[in-house]
């Protein structure tokens, strides 16, 4: 299949949507949005967040903060940390940076460590680090960059959940890893990304086995949404908004506040009978 074939919505098999389902899904966006905007929802919860430096991972923990959490957050760009760190200190948040690397399991370790050493205690991780590299075919996919693919989206989240859920279990917490719309459908060119994405949702549904009297363990799979990594996308594949959002019904990118609030109702009491899921944030998408 060409890249105009992927991008073209009437290429793309389709299923038949019930108005059912689509009710469901509007009630369920409607639940998230309103556990994000209630201030105190999150009262007393700590909260970690990977890769909280820029984008919906930097988004996502101001919004933790707002809803009352203490959050953790790390990332490998330290200048990026502190103004984050900054800005939701300056919004009244109680927020921590620490310049660690997913990559490397002591420095998680450590990470997940000072954590607890501050606050005591860990009742929600959003596990959302993650890296994309530009497109290519399998033949000419660079060994050392799906490697790093590799090490990131998919070592990077497992051993933030091995160091993450012995806690999380005694909070009786709630765990968010970030997925994709990539994981859960074929992409060409997009091999390691979609690999280690549709790993993740693996993951996450083997850990709400595991854990599921203990621990709430959910996915995301956002779709296009207006990111850094979008405008990379924009550039590497010469694509315009307009045509990636075509297969959505909405026809339009999300926003990473829009991820965000999601992860608020995940980590809230308003999602206590919901595990093991992968949830879309993707305009409708049914492809």
């Amino acid at each position: 299949m060409t890249r105009d074939e992927i991008l073209d919505p009437t290429a793309l098999p389709r299923r038949t949507v019930l108005a059912g389902a689509i009710a469901a899904g509007g009630a369920a966006l409607a639940t998230a949005a309103s556990a994000a905007e209630t201030p105190g929802v999150l009262a007393g919860k700590v909260a970690i967040v990977t890769g909280g430096t820029s984008g919906i991972g930097a988004v996502t923990a101001a919004a933790l903060a707002r809803a009352g959490a203490k959050v953790a957050f790390n990332g490998r760009r330290e200048a990026l940390g502190r103004e984050v760190e900054a800005r939701i200190r300056r919004e009244g948040g109680d927020v921590a940076y620490t310049r660690a690397d997913v990559r490397d399991a002591a420095q998680m370790e450590r990470f997940v460590a000072g954590t607890l050493a501050r606050w005591g205690r860990l009742d929600i991780a959003f596990n959302n680090a993650g890296i994309d590299l530009p497109p290519a075919p399998i033949a000419d996919t660079d060994i050392a960059g799906f490697d790093d693919q590799v090490a990131t989206n998919l070592r990077g989240v497992f051993v933030a959940m091995k160091y993450e859920l012995p806690h999380l279990a005694r909070a009786k917490g709630a765990m968010i890893n970030m997925a994709s719309i990539g994981g859960r459908h074929a992409f060409p060119n997009i091999v390691a990304y979609g690999a280690t994405k549709a790993a993740v949702i693996h993951m996450t549904r083997a850990a709400a086995q595991e854990y599921g009297r203990e621990v709430r363990i959910n996915a995301l799979a956002p779709g296009a949404i207006e990111t850094p990594m979008l405008e990379r996308v924009r550039r590497d594949w010469q694509v315009t908004t307009e045509q990636l959002v075509a297969p959505y019904p909405m026809r339009r990118a999300g926003t990473p506040e829009e991820v965000a609030a999601v992860v608020v109702f995940l980590a809230s009491d308003a999602a206590s009978y919901v595990s093991g899921h992968v949830i879309g944030i993707d305009g409708g998408d049914l492809t």
